[in-house]
């Protein structure tokens, strides 16, 4: 089976406006539905989706979206329109793995990662970038393992070690149901890891591909909650129906779902259908 999966960011009241920087920010963008609770939009034909869900989260650089420009001009562009109100985490400039990089948290707290480079050499234009700390550092050989063992159409591009620490992983980038990822360790004190903030949404053809996930995903009994759960690493992940976007643009049905929807765990399809 081959599941679209899509990252999900969590904000507070601002989901809309943050779809609409994010679609004027970058070349193609575009929302594509729009609901008081979500609001998904796409960029270079990759979806996203913007969450009103209240304060209960904050973005960390644990998890950042490295993206790659074919063009100076559109980099800097970029860079410029996500630096306004923002802040640098690396300075633009040239580095060993690029003719040019930098790295800058937007006004809304969101992670970027730039670079100059060929796309045919990534694969996908918005790259979700994994950092593995604190508890979880070391660990990022054995998500990736993990990971391809839950989704089909997997596999692994290439993983550098730190040679001085071989459980340690500089880089690595990897294929989860032809969705590009990439991700590294660090042992350094960072003070932050994986939250509920950015969460990647499985969609489901049918309750076995939800109740799979479910069981192979779910470690966290505690963080299970409207189809959310948490992996054994701490990353959030929806596991959801495909149609669900479809019913919850309904207005007549919207709120019939969502009442059904939010004292579940996992997800009954039939149950949400029906509503």
């Amino acid at each position: 089976m081959k599941n679209l999966i899509y990252p999900c960011l969590w904000f507070d009241g601002q989901a809309k406006e943050a779809a609409q920087f994010y679609t004027s920010v970058f070349r193609g963008g575009k929302i594509t539905c729009e609901t008081p609770v979500v609001v998904n939009f796409e960029l270079d034909g990759q979806q996203f989706m913007c969450l009103n869900g209240g304060s209960y989260f904050n973005f960390t650089p644990a998890i950042s979206f490295y993206v790659t420009f074919e063009t100076e001009q559109e980099f800097d562009n970029t860079w410029e329109s996500l630096n306004q109100h923002g802040k640098i985490r690396m300075d633009a400039g040239k580095y060993d793995w690029s003719p040019k990089y930098g790295w800058v948290e937007d006004k809304f707290g969101v992670n970027w990662q730039m670079s100059v480079g060929k796309m045919a050499e990534v694969g996908q234009k918005f790259i979700p970038f994994l950092m593995f700390t604190g508890d979880q550092a070391g660990k990022t050989e054995k998500a990736i393992n993990f990971y391809g063992s839950v989704f089909e159409n997997s596999g692994v591009v290439g993983i550098l070690k730190d040679e001085a620490n071989s459980t340690m992983v500089k880089h690595a980038q990897f294929n989860l149901s032809d969705f590009v990822i990439m991700a590294m360790d660090s042992d350094f004190d960072h003070g932050f890891g994986f939250n509920e903030a950015i969460s990647f949404v499985v969609s489901c053809k049918n309750q076995d591909e939800i109740d799979y996930f479910w069981k192979k995903l779910s470690a966290f009994p505690e963080a299970e909650q409207c189809g959310w759960l948490k992996d054994q690493f701490g990353v959030s992940w929806q596991i959801v129906p495909d149609a669900l976007g479809q019913w919850m643009s309904d207005p007549g049905r919207a709120a019939r779902i969502m009442k059904l929807l939010m004292p579940m765990k996992k997800l009954d399809i039939t149950t949400l259908e029906n509503a």
